[in-house]
């Protein structure tokens, strides 16, 4: 995540920096070479028609990744690039499905890229680290813009633009699944053995989505830190905001630091070893009220931890509720980097003010209040409940993907595999918890679930955070193991980066399973450690 974070640090924060999965799955041999790099026909999928077709071979090399993310991969191998533009008859859409294909080594699959933030698709790093991995590549730009581009939100009547948000939330990904699938054909002269769907974030919802909606489009899904609830996410990102503005406490980033440090270090033990991780961080029961009047040194400067600033973290810790006092959604979990979403910055006398995280801010001003100009650091307590049934009530059924039914899934012999942050500062794995627990309910046994649908919770990372910058965890290679070799994954191999930012050798233990010290051994090497059912709490 250092990409991410560095643009946090400009100033433009994402949900997601550039997810570039290890992709180091067991090579498949193939002397299959493209028939050439030549325009062919595609068949318009159900409901659309075909504007354009156009092939180039590039010849590799360094590729920049576009837009804000951007992002630099090398030793990238010739490969043709097929660009197929959709539209929808009746919407003035414009949906680009661009398909690498490696011109030597193809490894016979077919890696399909999800989006970022509100981007629909891959802005090329991905797409490049999958045809330098051996894998023919697809993504769709849905016809939106960047990360950030939320201008086509409204149309010029300043109503919500229906047909690229329906492209946006599900049908762009399916016909780019189509005609990615089609392109390989075509080009290879066979169809691809295996297809997968890769994303986190936006991209983690996109894979539920498919999941969920279309579920024999690919025989293996990796969605990580997943918005599957994307309404309630979004608005529930904001909720920091609202309490620093309700509350007239903002609190400074130094000690924002200083209660997660403390928390941290409270927790450290639950896992049975000393090792700069909270592992279970939802056993964490730190209560801020503990640091009241402890200094903390800021930029110089010796301010006092005051109890204006501690009951504002423990609301955001908890999470937004209803004036009634109902729970609406999870807080921030503890551990995780609170300067994320109760974001600060000094007006012209010098004093704090909230500045809310561009995402949930984006979403809330021009879907749900339908004004771009809408200030979210100004909402009220009884403000927040009305927009968040308001945002839930309008698009719930077209953006959320916590339908809990796989059954078509299951059946179609898909695998799904998600490892979520524990420490992720933007999307709580509390809701993708509580998704996987209503899957259990509606299959009938966790043992049913495990047969296809596995997740993994990873202590002390943040949001897409094992992406190998911040951490890794190939998942890629254990989802293809599992989707062609039957090899279901009882744990996912990973380094983490502890409280010290040291790096940690651990076994990612699959949910409800957790990990535990074995009481000898380095606690830096996964095997002082085993998985074991959490105790009653």
């Amino acid at each position: 995540m250092r990409r991410l974070l560095t643009v946090l640090a400009a100033g433009v924060p994402l949900a997601a920096a550039v997810y570039l999965p290890t992709a180091s799955a067991e090579p498949r041999t193939s002397a299959t070479a493209p028939h050439g790099c030549t325009t062919t026909s595609v068949k318009a999928p159900s409901g659309t028609r075909v504007e354009s077709v156009t092939a180039v071979r590039q010849e590799g090399g360094t590729v920049h990744g576009s837009g804000i993310l951007g992002g630099t991969v090398t030793g990238v191998p010739a490969y043709c690039e097929v660009t197929v533009t959709l539209t929808h008859p009746g919407d003035g859409d414009h949906a680009r499905i661009r398909t690498w294909l490696p011109v030597t080594g193809w490894n016979g699959r077919l890696q399909a890229l999800g989006g970022a933030a509100f981007s629909a698709g891959d802005n090329g790093a991905g797409l490049a680290t999958a045809v330098k991995n051996g894998y023919a590549a697809t993504t769709t730009d849905a016809g939106v813009g960047d990360a950030l581009d939320v201008g086509w939100a409204l149309n010029g009547q300043g109503q919500v633009n229906t047909a690229l948000l329906k492209n946006f939330a599900s049908r762009s990904q399916h016909e780019a699944a189509l005609v990615g699938k089609e392109v390989v054909d075509a080009v290879y002269g066979r169809p691809a053995s295996y297809s997968y769907f890769t994303g986190c974030s936006t991209g983690g919802r996109q894979g539920y989505m498919e999941a969920q909606r279309y579920p024999d489009d690919y025989d293996g899904i990796l969605a990580d830190a997943p918005a599957v609830n994307w309404n309630r996410y979004e608005l529930a990102t904001l909720w920091p905001q609202v309490v620093m503005n309700n509350e007239k406490t903002y609190v400074a980033g130094c000690k924002l630091e200083a209660f997660t440090a403390a928390a941290v270090n409270a927790c450290d033990t639950l896992d049975g070893a000393t090792d700069g991780l909270v592992d279970d961080a939802s056993r964490c029961d730190f209560d801020p009220r503990r640091l009241i009047g402890t200094k903390v040194l800021c930029e110089g400067k010796e301010l006092t931890v005051t109890a204006a600033d501690a009951a504002v973290v423990r609301k955001i810790w908890d999470g937004p509720r209803t004036a009634s006092g109902r729970k609406l959604w999870s807080g921030v979990p503890v551990g995780a980097d609170l300067k994320g979403l109760a974001g600060t910055a000094p007006d012209a006398d010098g004093n704090l003010k909230g500045a809310p995280f561009q995402v949930p801010a984006h979403w809330t001003a021009s879907w749900v209040k339908k004004d771009p100009s809408f200030d979210a650091s100004t909402i009220t307590y009884g403000q927040f409940t009305e927009l968040f049934q308001q945002a839930v009530a309008e698009y719930g059924d077209l953006m959320d993907t916590d339908d809990p039914d796989l059954s078509a899934f299951r059946m179609s012999g898909g695998k799904l595999l998600t490892w979520h942050g524990q420490a992720d500062q933007y999307i709580p794995p509390q809701g993708t918890v509580d998704y996987h627990r209503r899957v259990v309910r509606e299959t009938g046994s966790a043992k049913k679930v495990d047969d296809f649908y596995r997740l993994f919770l990873a202590p002390n990372t943040d949001h897409c955070g094992l992406d190998g910058k911040d951490g890794s965890a190939d998942g890629l290679a254990a989802l293809t193991a599992w989707v062609e070799h039957g090899k279901a994954p009882r744990t996912l191999p990973a380094t983490l980066v502890n409280a010290e930012g040291k790096q940690l050798d651990r076994n990612l233990c699959a949910y409800p399973e957790v990990s535990r010290y074995r009481g000898h051994g380095d606690p830096s090497l996964a095997t002082s450690f085993r998985c074991v059912l959490p105790s009653r709490h």
